[in-house]
């Protein structure tokens, strides 16, 4: 169908499922697996720091190599969903990930955390492409679909919620790795109650799955987003610039192959749609813009103002509660005004307050702060749910899997790509500080290393320490915050554009 089209599909009241609100249940509870195992990842860095020592670069790793893995991944778990089964893949991964959030939590060294992150980005891929590829097989009328696209949403945004007030709680009576300890029960209420409560469902003329363009698809977005990295963070040395061309030049391949296979893993005629590839930039701009500041920001409430994870936990709350309300919303908004207008003024609203956010200091009042998060949480709603719907209603429903799977590829590419730009903005901004003679390199590598080496100093050497620590830390925030505040600014405005004349559907 085309972003114009206002054909209503042909259906009959019996295509309603009577179970599809039970099965719906299930699906958010992976999102919510994911959701609070991303989350309490920041809360719980400051931690691992001082455990594992890891270099700031390693740290960077540790927070961003899960996005890299599920980037690369995604397109091909959610092809291979549609072949083999979305129900089976989806509990295949689920059972996959409790067992290594296992080994997250009992790694001993910086390079088994970042091999466990990595894993875990395998089990990951499978998860979030088959819960929206379910969806779309259970909810025929596109406005109970909107709903249940509003309903996933915001278990996502309240796992953001749940995971740092869990975790705040075991990071204040337990070691570091009981953060991905709490996957273990949602993943096992997950299995066992989907077996029985979800329905199977596949393409029914799938194709082979082409294990060429899996491997194209892996090798170019781990290589890219790595240059990307390495560039931000280093510069563009030779090895840099080879890696990038490996990347790209297995991205073309993969592309040039799919429009010659008979049954492509990822239908690229599907970017022709104006409001799918509107929908697809947006996520990835959008996420790009926030995710420096989501990254950072349990840092700054834990090491600058000096918050216990508990409450820094619940400081992120406004944030959550703002895209549940709005993503709850957003489907009916989207229908009564249009679709650019929900999109493009939840994204600009996010940009303002992006923006709000660069005035930061060690004394900055939660009111603020707190008022901040609340409209980035809002505009997150409105504008997430919304891309969402418009993309899974821009394909076929045994082409689900693949479609949703743009949707995620875009948002953990988005991830990716920005805790490497915009965090090597604040490392970079970071290593410059001057502290007092005696500061320790290690000093240096983050702002964890920084207060674990105040501890040994003298005191008026360790406040010194602290003190420009922590205001090169907050300058490198502004900076991440800020050129978030413009990338969102102007995908608002790319997204008015694209998404012009989008419409949602309507009921049958």
């Amino acid at each position: 169908m085309t972003g114009t089209s206002t054909l209503r599909p042909v259906r009959t009241e019996s295509d309603r499922r009577p179970d599809r609100w039970p099965a719906l249940a299930v699906l958010v509870l992976a999102v919510l697996l994911v959701a609070v195992d991303a989350t309490v990842l920041g809360l719980a860095t400051p931690y691992i720091s001082e455990d594992l020592h890891p270099s700031g670069t390693q740290l960077l790793w540790i927070g961003d190599v899960y996005s890299f893995v599920i980037a690369g991944l995604l397109v091909s778990m959610g092809s291979l969903g549609d072949r083999v089964g979305r129900k089976r893949v989806l509990l295949c991964g689920a059972a996959a990930f409790g067992a290594i959030s296992v080994l997250n939590a009992y790694a001993t060294t910086p390079g088994l955390m970042i091999l466990a992150r990595a894993l875990l980005g395998v089990a990951g891929a499978t998860l979030m492409p088959a819960t929206l590829a379910l969806i779309r097989n259970l909810f025929h009328d596109p406005r109970e679909r909107s709903l249940a696209i509003g309903v996933w949403g915001a278990t996502a945004s309240a796992g953001t919620a749940v995971g740092p007030i869990v975790g705040g709680f075991l990071l204040e009576h337990f070691w570091w790795g009981s953060v991905f300890l709490i996957n273990l029960p949602v993943m096992a209420v997950l299995v066992l109650v989907g077996i029985r409560a979800l329905p199977e469902s596949r393409d029914p003329d799938p194709g082979p799955w082409d294990l060429v363009s899996v491997l194209l698809s892996l090798i170019g977005m781990l290589t890219v987003v790595y240059a990307v990295k390495e560039a931000a963070t280093h510069g563009f040395g030779p090895l840099t610039l080879a890696t990038g061309l490996l990347g790209a030049t297995a991205l073309y391949g993969f592309v040039r192959r799919q429009l010659t296979l008979p049954t492509p893993l990822l239908d690229m005629r599907l970017f022709r749609n104006r409001g799918f590839s509107g929908a697809v930039l947006a996520d990835l701009l959008t996420v790009l813009g926030m995710s420096g500041l989501v990254f950072f920001l349990s840092q700054f409430l834990q090491l600058v103002q000096g918050r216990p994870p508990f409450e820094a936990g619940l400081a992120e709350l406004p944030a959550a509660v703002g895209a549940v309300a709005a993503g709850l919303v957003a489907g009916h908004a989207a229908r009564r005004f249009s679709v650019r207008a929900v999109v493009s003024g939840g994204l600009a609203a996010i940009g303002v307050a992006l923006a709000v956010l660069t005035t930061l200091d060690r004394s900055t009042g939660y009111p603020l702060l707190g008022a901040a998060l609340l409209i980035v949480g809002v505009g997150a709603g409105f504008s997430f749910t919304v891309t969402s719907d418009v993309i899974l209603s821009s394909v076929d429903r045994n082409r689900a899997g693949a479609a949703s799977a743009v949707s995620e590829t875009a948002y953990e590419l988005g991830a990716a790509l920005g805790i490497a730009l915009l965090g090597s903005i604040v490392t970079a901004a970071y290593r410059g500080f001057t502290g007092p003679a005696g500061t320790p390199e290690a000093a240096h590598e983050s702002l964890g290393a920084a207060v674990e080496a105040s501890a040994s100093l003298p005191a008026p050497t360790s406040e010194a320490l602290l003190g420009a620590a922590r205001e090169s830390f907050v300058h490198g925030l502004h900076l991440a915050s800020g050129a978030g505040a413009a990338v969102l600014l102007a995908t608002s405005a790319v997204a008015w554009f694209l998404l012009k004349d989008q419409r949602l559907e309507k009921e049958f």
